[in-house]
């Protein structure tokens, strides 16, 4: 405690011994500790560190509580640094008219945001925090990560960049704020912490048998993002964009604005924007690369059991595109009926890629998607009949 805390402490108790009477007190619960390491070009905040404090546990280990410090302050100095970045974009298309988020990315007037804001749109209006508003103009999209470019017409004194974050050394339990625009109330921040990495949700684009292709590398976050939060920056503490706020879990399916909520949101990763936005910005679109195969992500005992697996970790391989790439290097999908509807044996089951050991596949598309673009090529370990072998498969692109 404080010095100033414990002098006051003893004041009120002062003046509760003289007057005869008594009360409980309520402790007050601290702000999250901010992240230790910080970059040059960060606001200049005080935050207080304090040492982890030790409880025994029954089997004489220890258990560590951090200490955590107060934000009051570097979060006022966050805010007032970035802000400027941050804009509101309302949109109207054929469908009606909405809401949105984005931020400034360079002095040439891009900013970025989420193709369902502005992939669609008739007309673009960006308000600036400034109080600055002009039209914007699409210049390059891409359903697969759910990404848009805007153009605006500004000159380069009224725009802020935001500097992006290296989002693999973004970890679980980071600090992180949200800014944007939900329900049209621009400017508005919440805080929250990374609350997992590599998640992968459905993209936007359909595949030819009408089921849809996957994004990966997205982050989940606990800070509030509701409908009008799409297509701003999630934040580190630096003032550096981790991700692009996208998608909200609602009721067990994720929506994209269209939910209060729930303590379950996603950003798409900052490496996924570093890899894409340039070629939005020079080419209006981005070519991913592409297997031609699907797989279960995650693998219950049950499924392990009945599948006849040696390993309970990995890629399993559900199905295979005729043609495809994956078809093509001789990877095998599981064709042989089991006791569970739907579920086939014999397929193959990828435990690494590229020499890097995989537990799902939600690990090989975050992989592929940032270290592989079409053409290169790619080399899987996987279990077939109890046996472990390389397959190396050349990429396509996504058709």
């Amino acid at each position: 405690m404080q010095k100033g805390n414990v002098f006051k402490v003893l004041v009120f108790l002062l003046v509760i011994s003289m007057l005869g009477t008594a009360c409980s007190l309520t402790r007050l619960p601290a702000a999250l500790l901010s992240p230790s390491t910080q970059s040059q070009s960060t606001p200049t905040v005080s935050v207080e560190t304090v040492s982890p404090t030790a409880l025994p546990a029954d089997n004489n280990a220890s258990i560590v509580v951090p200490q955590f410090g107060d934000l009051e302050g570097s979060l006022e100095a966050l805010y007032q640094k970035v802000s400027p970045g941050v804009v509101s974009i309302q949109f109207s298309s054929s469908s009606g008219e909405g809401l949105g988020s984005g931020f400034v990315i360079d002095k040439e007037g891009h900013i970025v945001t989420n193709y369902h804001v502005a992939g669609e749109a008739d007309k673009l209006e960006v308000h600036f925090s400034s109080g600055l508003k002009v039209y914007g103009t699409l210049i390059g999209s891409d359903t697969d990560s759910d990404l848009a470019v805007i153009k605006v017409d500004v000159p380069a004194e009224d725009l802020t960049p935001l500097p992006l974050a290296d989002s693999d050394t973004a970890l679980v339990g980071q600090t992180v704020v949200a800014i944007g625009n939900p329900y049209g109330l621009n400017g508005s921040m919440t805080l929250g912490i990374i609350s997992a990495r590599g998640r992968v949700l459905d993209s936007i684009r359909q595949t030819a048998s009408g089921t849809y292709f996957s994004a990966g590398d997205l982050i989940q976050t606990d800070a509030s993002i509701n409908p009008g939060n799409s297509g701003g920056p999630l934040l580190n503490l630096n003032g550096e964009v981790v991700g692009v706020n996208r998608a909200i879990q609602t009721s067990g399916s994720t929506l994209s604005g269209e939910s209060a909520n729930t303590g379950i949101g996603f950003a798409v990763s900052s490496n996924i924007v570093r890899k894409v936005v340039p070629s939005l910005i020079a080419n209006g679109s981005y070519d991913y690369p592409y297997l031609g195969m699907s797989s279960l992500n995650s693998l219950s005992l049950a499924v392990i059991d009945e599948l006849g697996l040696t390993k309970t970790s990995g890629a399993y391989i559900s199905d295979i595109v005729t043609g495809g790439p994956a078809d093509k290097a001789g990877l095998k999908a599981g064709r042989t009926p089991t006791q569970i509807q739907g579920l086939y044996s014999g397929g193959d089951l990828i435990i690494a890629v590229d020499g890097q050991p995989i537990k799902e596949f939600s690990e090989l598309l975050t992989y592929m998607v940032l270290n592989k673009q079409p053409g290169d090529v790619i080399t899987f370990t996987i279990m077939r009949g109890g046996q472990e072998m390389d397959l190396p498969v050349t990429l396509g692109a996504r058709p």
